[in-house]
């Protein structure tokens, strides 16, 4: 991963981290160690989640020309329709958040979490809709003018693609970790009901930020600039549709490719 990172490949941690553990349990024990209907599902989402994230993606993508770029007023449609997009994200965001809890707890049900998400979502409605509403706020009719206002909305999706990729690929590549310290620490050796400590996912959290300090700039050059052309309504419905497919499959367990749903978006 690191060298790959130096040469600005956009090589999957998962597919890696997977790989790896695959092969060590073949070097120690065998190919019958594999449990081969796991590996199956989770590489059947390797190829689903690509997919998955460039559906996704083209369907945003889609909406906000029909409801923006091909109307007479690009400004007054885009004062009505990104409000929306920022208060879908923000409910996405927060159910998932309360559903999810940090893993050990868990906030609130499935239907009150939805309730808070929406709450939270209408009252991000109100508040990004004062803005871009509000006096003073004037908004170029063109296609340059619409783009400048989904930057902020882009750097809020960004932050939620952040947030599932720390809840996936980090997680992968703390689980070998955890995994070895629960053996070490417990009697029995048994993997069953094994805590993840602390100081693990603080290990994760540190390395995140290193890494993309070091080897970050090349792999994100390569990603936002010499795949396509983007430009922010475009980079907007990359990251909502790669932040929603990653959420989803970190709601189902499945340890799915950050970066091969971003390249499919």
């Amino acid at each position: 991963i690191n060298i790959a990172s130096a040469l600005g490949a956009p090589v999957s941690t998962t597919h890696a981290i997977v790989g790896a553990i695959m092969g060590s349990g073949v070097a120690a024990r065998g190919i019958e160690v594999v449990n081969w209907p796991v590996m199956g599902g989770i590489v059947a989402s390797w190829v689903v989640s690509p997919l998955l994230g460039g559906v996704l993606a083209a369907m945003f993508l889609y909406f906000i020309k029909r409801s923006i770029t091909y109307r007479v007023d690009m400004a007054a449609a885009a004062r009505r329709v990104v409000p929306v997009l920022l208060a879908v994200l923000a409910w996405i965001f927060t159910t998932f958040l309360l559903v999810q809890g940090h893993g050990r707890w868990r906030i609130v049900g499935g239907a009150i979490a939805l309730g808070c998400g929406f709450a939270a979502g209408l009252l991000t409605f109100f508040t990004v809709r004062a803005r871009v509403v509000g006096p003073g706020r004037f908004i170029p009719n063109t296609k340059s003018g619409v783009n400048r206002l989904f930057t902020v909305p882009l750097m809020f999706a960004a932050a939620v693609m952040s947030f599932a990729h720390g809840s996936n690929d980090v997680a992968n590549a703390v689980g070998p970790l955890a995994a070895i310290v629960h053996v070490v620490t417990q009697t029995g050796g048994s993997m069953q009901g094994a805590n993840v400590a602390a100081w693990a996912m603080l290990v994760g959290a540190l390395g995140i930020g290193v890494g993309l300090a070091l080897f970050g700039p090349r792999v994100i050059r390569t990603i936002g600039s010499e795949l396509t052309e983007l430009d922010n309504m475009r980079a907007f419905s990359v990251v909502m549709a790669s932040a929603l497919t990653v959420i989803v499959a970190s709601v189902l367990g499945l340890p799915v490719s950050s970066t091969h749903v971003v390249v499919g978006s």
